[in-house]
């Protein structure tokens, strides 16, 4: 998080994670077209060996101002595969809030373990921790065959007990509750400390 006097805005960093190809640039994309135009940056996309890394930034007005800013709101994907680790550490580095985007499928189960286990990793490289920063889980790929129900993917993979949503990102189910109960937690998690760290623009 960081103040642009200029505009008058706290820049907040979202950041969605996950194993490869669960989901987390569909959900981006989605997002990215439902968005007012006018309230949005310029979609970038760079192309990694097996998927895509986007960024885009956008206003978020409805969360009302924090301190008299308005907050604006940073959002990228990672790549999930294991050879972009040092990627994922720089992008994490100074995050905000993260979506992790698990894929339902039973047979993806331990590459969910799995990047679960290095987000941890890459969190305490910072000195932080999944348990404490705002963080959602998104059980994505509802309408595939084979999947683990919610209740076993709790089990598995929440264990912080963090809020936790089902979608179908192709079809844009789920895309938006996930972003809204991850961003009203950032702006919870900031407003006290903001408030007293700077004063009240005029």
């Amino acid at each position: 998080m960081f103040v642009n006097w200029a505009t008058n805005e706290i820049i907040f960093r979202i950041v969605y994670c996950g194993p490869s190809l669960s989901g987390k640039t569909t959900n981006l994309k989605y997002i990215y077209s439902r968005l007012d135009p006018s309230l949005r940056g310029q979609l970038v996309t760079l192309q990694t060996r097996e998927e895509r890394t986007l960024f885009f930034d956008f206003l978020q007005l409805h969360l009302g101002e924090i301190a008299g800013r308005r907050p604006r709101f940073n959002l990228y994907t990672v790549p999930g595969q294991a050879y972009y680790a040092y990627s994922r550490g720089i992008i994490l580095n100074g995050v905000d809030g993260i979506v992790f985007v698990a894929d339902s499928q039973r047979r993806r189960l331990s590459e969910n373990l799995d990047a679960l286990l290095d987000l941890e990793e890459r969190l305490i490289e910072q000195g932080r921790s999944i348990e404490t920063i705002p963080f959602v889980l998104q059980y994505n790929k509802r309408d595939l065959p084979d999947l683990l129900p919610i209740a076993e993917l709790e089990d598995k993979l929440n264990y912080h007990k963090h809020p936790a949503i089902p979608a179908i990102a192709t079809r844009g189910e789920g895309v938006m509750q996930t972003l809204r109960t991850l961003l009203h937690q950032v702006v919870q998690s900031v407003q006290e400390p903001v408030c007293q760290a700077y004063p009240k623009a005029s």
